[in-house]
């Protein structure tokens, strides 16, 4: 499993949510409607500065991505795409087949 933020992603992050360097995101599961992946969950996020159980993380520019343990049951064999739609000016996800 793999995590990937692109630079508008990382730039909304910034802007949104006033993040200061070695800031931390924790990627999560959250139970929601069908999403096409698995049914009835989504990914969502919140700053989080605990990242001791991380299963997958990267930093861009000082600042940190991460999915617990807990929550790697629903990215298993996938990687994590964090882009940033500016239609509809939210964050969106996309997980591809390792």
């Amino acid at each position: 499993m793999k995590i990937e933020v692109t630079d508008k992603a990382l730039k909304w992050f910034r802007d949104e949510l006033d993040l200061e360097p070695g800031a931390k995101i924790n990627f999560y599961v959250q139970t929601y409607v069908h999403t096409g992946l698995h049914e009835h969950f989504t990914t969502a996020f919140k700053v989080e500065p605990h990242d001791k159980n991380a299963s997958a993380s990267i930093t861009v520019d000082r600042i940190t991505f991460y999915i617990n343990e807990s929550d790697e049951w629903f990215f298993k064999g996938l990687d994590l795409l964090v882009d940033y739609n500016a239609d509809i000016d939210e964050i969106v996800y996309k997980n591809t087949q390792l």
